[in-house]
């Protein structure tokens, strides 16, 4: 089960959950998603709460719902591409700020920044 944080809606933190596993292939292009009712008893929430996570990626353009089959991760993957780097480019934008916050100038991140990329070997 997961730890949500207490600080933000629930259904906000599903929808970012699975929309990671969408983009990061979990869920392929095309695949259909587990019913509301698995995906509630999966994550210990109200199927309310799983609906609103699930129209929050309906919105966002990841998933498509077909009144009789279900709902499925939308199958146009420059889409999906499209929001992996929009996520990408908001965790830097939060990471930096969370450094500037440190007091560390732009010339600083970059050096630590080139120092993790040479730690993390893949």
């Amino acid at each position: 089960m997961v730890q949500f944080a207490a600080t933000r809606p629930i259904f906000v933190q599903i929808s970012e959950y699975l929309a990671l596993d969408i983009m990061t292939g979990a869920y392929p292009p095309g695949s259909k998603l587990p019913s509301v009712r698995d995906l509630a008893a999966t994550f210990g929430v109200n199927p309310n709460t799983m609906q609103r996570a699930l129209t929050d990626l309906e919105s966002r353009g990841l998933i498509d719902t077909h009144r009789t089959a279900g709902r499925t991760v939308i199958e146009d993957q420059s889409i999906i591409a499209a929001a992996k780097q929009q996520l990408v480019e908001q965790r830097v934008r939060e990471f930096v700020e969370s450094l500037q916050a440190f007091g560390y100038c732009p010339d600083d991140l970059v050096d630590i920044i080139q120092k993790g990329i040479r730690e993390v070997k893949p």
